[in-house]
Formats: structure tokens, C-alpha cells, sequence
């Protein structure tokens, strides 16, 4: 008789039902988290340095994508600033593209504390 008390007990089939809702909230969450991390690696950011003389175009996938030096950045002897120009070009391009990466995963993460 005990056996066929917990067969249709109320509780029972209430948290089993909770667990499937939260386990499709679970999914479509990780759906939309990877639709953001896929919107964030297909865009594209830019920056310049030394006033526009120098700019990086990196992707979201932070591989750069284009690098524009204008030809009044380049003096045969002062190649060290122009390197400078370009790796701070591309350094900050490449903190754009993180920054929208958080942004976008933040509004995920947010509720959950320092767990991600």
C-alpha cells in the first residue's frame, strides 16, 4: 500500500514538471548566449592612434582585419613611432571587440554573481 501512495503523490510530479521548464529555460538561455557570442565574432571594430594616422579594423574572433597607416605616419627615421601607433591601434581595437563580448555576455551572467 505505501508503494502506490507515492505514485501519484502531487509533489512528486510538481518537481518533476519544474525540473523539465527549467531545463528548457536552461537551453533556450544557451541558445541565446551563443546567438550573442555569434552576433559579437561577426562584428567588426575599429580604432585609430596618433590622431588617425594609424588604424586597425580587428573581428570579433579578434583576428585583425585591416590595418591603415596614413602615409604622413611613416618617417624612414622614426620607424619606432610608428610602431607604437600601430600596436596601440590594434591593442585598442582589440579591447573594443572584448568589451562588446562582455556587454553582451553580462546581460547572461549578470544575475549570477562571480560564477562566469
Amino acid at each position: 500500500m505505501a508503494k502506490s501512495a507515492f505514485r501519484g503523490s502531487p509533489r512528486m510530479s510538481a518537481s518533476g514538471g519544474g525540473q523539465s521548464a527549467m531545463l528548457r529555460q536552461a537551453q533556450k538561455m544557451q541558445e541565446e548566449m551563443l546567438k550573442a557570442q555569434t552576433e559579437v565574432e561577426d562584428a567588426e571594430f575599429e580604432a585609430a592612434a596618433g590622431g588617425g594616422a594609424v588604424t586597425a579594423k580587428v573581428s570579433g574572433k579578434k583576428e585583425l582585419l585591416a590595418l591603415t597607416i596614413a602615409p604622413e605616419a611613416v618617417d624612414p627615421d622614426d620607424t619606432e613611432m610608428l610602431q607604437e601607433l600601430v600596436v596601440a591601434a590594434v591593442n585598442e581595437a582589440l579591447r573594443k571587440a572584448d568589451s562588446a563580448m562582455s556587454d553582451k555576455m553580462g546581460s547572461f551572467t549578470g544575475g549570477l554573481g562571480g560564477l562566469f
